[in-house]
């Protein structure tokens, strides 16, 4: 299996930072949290110029592999908006057709991000994927504030097709795929600010990153870092190939549980290694990492929210603990 990115990607990924380090994307979170989308809608309409919000739909060519590239330079930049829901699970299941879409799949995702400016609601559930209409929504409490909470009350289900062959565990998988790029991507970034910050901070007349505490602290960090990555990037070739080959899933070639097991073991992997990032560069910026003012909490929370987005650790862990145990002799 190559995990080597090809030119292309590099090309887009590098595309997806020029575009989003030239504005102001804390200013748009922050915005996103109070309930004013306009600067954030910007933001995801000059993605659309660069086909963020149609790598999925058919035709595009692309491919998972570009689903992570592009969800990890977005989680490197803490973009704000229902990304997966509506990037990834709506073009899997053949929904959306470019509008703003959430979903709901208890009992692992049990709310729904940003429903209140949705245009369509999509619930997950028993295998099967329908459209949720004329629902009451309640807002709730996230530990994120950019990450617009609302629990879903009553409503009509029309239930649909599309996708293929087991349509809401694929939209899952790969929705967990994409989490998992944003957590490494937010770990990537909040390392990069944590080591930026040790080099201009100065203590006792020498810059703290001079430290060997300091100087262990990153470095577990990137190593955390480099080994998520390529299970994230594993688990992208491992969908590519069953979709490469129709039927495989359905004839057995290749068993659903193996994409499981790749695509839980990455969510966890990088979810360890972007809540170690977060406390790591909070310790090494101190007491100014707490304060609302610093950009360093939209990323502190938006990791500790998406350490638990489609599914926590414990939930992960039991998937590729199941996966292991089907393939044993």
């Amino acid at each position: 299996m190559r995990f080597a990115l090809s030119g292309e990607q590099r090309q887009f990924a590098a595309s997806l930072h020029e575009l989003l380090s030239a504005v102001d994307t804390p200013a748009a979170t922050r915005a996103w949290a109070r309930g004013r989308h306009e600067p954030g809608l910007e933001l995801w309409h000059r993605l659309a110029g660069l086909g963020v919000l149609d790598l999925l739909d058919p035709g595009t060519g692309a491919e998972p592999p570009d689903v992570a590239v592009a969800f990890e330079a977005l989680g490197y930049h803490a973009v704000p908006g229902p990304l997966v829901e509506s990037m990834v699970v709506a073009p899997v299941l053949s929904q959306g057709n470019g509008e703003i879409v959430t979903v709901l799949a208890p009992p692992e995702v049990p709310v729904a991000l940003d429903a209140d400016i949705a245009g369509l609601i999509l619930r997950l559930r028993d295998g099967r994927a329908a459209r949720v209409e004329a629902a009451e929504l309640d807002r709730i409490r996230s530990i994120d504030p950019a990450r617009r909470l609302f629990r879903v009350r009553g409503g009509r289900e029309v239930p649909m097709e599309g996708g293929g062959d087991r349509p809401a565990a694929k939209a899952f998988d790969y929705a967990v795929l994409a989490v998992a790029a944003q957590l490494v991507g937010a770990g990537q970034w909040l390392l990069d600010t944590a080591v930026e910050y040790a080099r201009r901070r100065s203590q006792y007349g020498r810059p703290i990153g001079q430290y060997q505490a300091i100087k262990h602290l990153l470095a577990d960090v990137v190593t955390r870092l480099e080994f998520a990555r390529p299970l994230v990037y594993g688990a992208a070739v491992a969908l590519q190939d069953a979709e490469n080959r129709a039927g495989a899933v359905r004839s057995g070639t290749v068993r659903w549980g193996t994409l499981t097991r790749d695509v839980s073991a990455a969510k966890v992997a990088a979810g360890e290694a972007a809540y170690l990032a977060a406390r790591t560069a909070l310790q090494v910026h101190g007491a100014i990492g707490y304060t609302a003012e610093h950009d360093l909490g939209l990323w502190l929370t938006k990791v500790r929210a998406l350490v638990g987005a489609w599914g926590g650790a414990g939930f992960h862990r039991g998937r590729v603990l199941a996966a292991l145990r089907s393939e044993a002799p």
